[in-house]
C-alpha cells in the first residue's frame, strides 16, 4: 500500500507521528503519577508514629498526612493492617475519632482501597441529584477493565444491589444507555492493528446518526470501540466534515446526554485534560468543590496526576499548586497540596 498520496497517507503518517512523542511514555519513570511507593518504607515506624500522633494531648496532623501522603495506596493498606495487629484497634476509625471536617473526609479516602472509594464515590453519584452525568461517567469511563470489575464487585456486596440496577432506575434516555453499556466494561482492547475500514465505517455512521431514532449507534460507538480506535474516527471525522464531532453533539443532543457524550469525548482526545478541566470548574465555585478534589487528586496521583498538571498549567496560565493554595482553606489544604506535590513553573 503507498502511503505518499492522499487522505490514507496522511493518516498513516498522523499516526506514526502520534505514537513518537513521549507524553504517555511512563516506562522511564515509572509513573506519571505524582505519589511513588516510598523506598524507606518501615511498617512499623509508620505505625509507631500514627499511634503517638493519635494519642497525645493533641491530634498530630502534620505526622499523620506527612505519613499518609508519602506512602503509596499500597503501603497505607499494609500500615492499616499492621495497625490493627499491633493495636486490636481499626486505624480508620481511631483516625475519624481523632479529625473532623474536610480532613477526616480525605484521610478516610486516602485509607480506603482504591474500589472502596469508587463504589461510595458511584453510589453517592447514582443516589444523589443531578451529579449521575459526572462522576457515574468519570469512574465508569476513566478506571481501567481490572479496576472498574472490582469497584462494581464492591459495590454490589457494600450496597448489596448491581450497580446496572442503580443506574436503570435513577438515570434515564441516552445517559443510562451510555452508563449501562459503560458498566458492562465491553470495550475492545487495542490490538495494534489499524482498521482504517472499520473507522471509516463508524465515521459514515455518525454522520448518519443525527436524529433521535439513532441514539443507539452513539452509545454503541463510543462504548464499545478502543480509545485509539476513537481518537482515528474523531479525526477522520473531522477531515470529512470541517467541524469537531463535538459540534454535532451540541446540535443533536441536550441536557445530561450531551453533557456526558462531550464528557466522554473528551475523556478519549485527552484524559489528562479531562481531569484538568474538572479540577479547575471545582475550584472556580463560590466554595470549592473539596469532595471532586479529594477524589480526583486521590485516585490519579499514582497513575497520571503529573499529565494533569502539565494541562492545567497550559490550559489556565497557573499551576495547579498554586490555584489550590489560593481556593484552599482549611485543614485538608495541606494534604491535597502534598498529593500535588509541586509547583509547575
Amino acid at each position: 500500500m503507498s502511503v505518499t498520496h492522499g487522505k490514507m497517507g496522511l493518516s498513516l503518517t498522523q499516526e506514526i507521528l502520534s505514537h513518537l512523542g513521549l507524553a504517555n511514555k511512563t516506562a522511564a519513570w515509572g509513573t506519571l503519577g505524582t505519589l511513588r511507593t516510598f523506598l524507606s518504607f518501615s511498617v512499623d515506624k509508620d505505625v509507631q508514629r500514627l499511634l503517638k500522633a493519635i494519642a497525645g494531648q493533641g491530634v498530630d496532623c502534620i505526622a499523620i498526612l506527612d505519613v499518609l501522603t508519602n506512602r503509596s495506596r499500597e503501603q497505607r493498606q499494609l500500615i492499616s493492617r499492621a495497625f490493627h495487629e499491633r493495636t486490636q484497634q481499626d486505624l480508620l476509625k481511631s483516625l475519624q475519632a481523632a479529625l473532623s471536617g474536610n480532613l477526616e473526609r480525605i484521610v478516610v479516602a486516602l485509607l480506603q482501597p482504591a474500589a472502596h472509594l469508587d463504589a461510595r464515590e458511584l453510589r453517592k453519584a447514582l443516589k444523589g441529584s443531578g451529579s449521575a452525568e459526572d462522576v457515574a461517567l468519570e469512574i465508569l469511563a476513566t478506571r481501567t477493565p481490572p479496576q472498574l470489575r472490582e469497584c462494581l464487585s464492591v459495590y454490589k456486596h457494600n450496597f448489596q444491589v448491581d450497580a446496572a440496577e442503580d443506574i436503570k432506575s435513577e438515570t434515564r434516555g441516552i445517559l443510562r444507555d451510555l452508563l449501562l453499556a459503560l458498566a458492562k466494561g465491553g470495550r475492545e482492547a487495542y490490538t495494534g492493528i489499524i482498521d482504517y475500514n472499520l473507522a471509516a465505517q463508524d465515521v459514515q455512521a455518525l454522520k448518519q446518526a443525527e436524529g433521535p431514532s439513532t441514539e443507539r449507534m452513539w452509545v454503541l460507538i463510543f462504548t464499545q470501540r478502543s480509545p485509539e480506535h476513537l481518537i482515528r474516527v474523531l479525526n477522520q471525522y473531522q477531515r470529512d466534515t470541517g467541524h469537531e464531532l463535538e459540534k454535532t453533539v451540541r446540535a443533536h443532543f441536550h441536557g445530561a446526554a450531551c453533557v456526558a457524550l462531550l464528557s466522554l469525548a473528551l475523556v478519549i482526545r485527552n484524559t489528562p485534560l479531562y481531569f484538568a478541566d474538572k479540577l479547575h470548574q471545582a475550584l472556580q465555585e463560590t466554595e470549592p468543590n473539596y469532595q471532586v478534589l479529594m477524589r480526583i487528586l486521590i485516585s490519579r496521583s499514582e497513575t497520571d496526576l503529573l499529565s494533569i498538571r502539565a494541562e492545567f498549567r497550559k490550559k489556565y496560565g497557573k499551576s495547579l499548586y498554586s490555584s489550590l493554595q489560593d481556593a484552599v482553606k482549611g485543614d485538608c489544604r495541606s494534604a491535597l497540596l502534598a498529593l500535588c506535590r509541586a509547583e509547575d513553573l
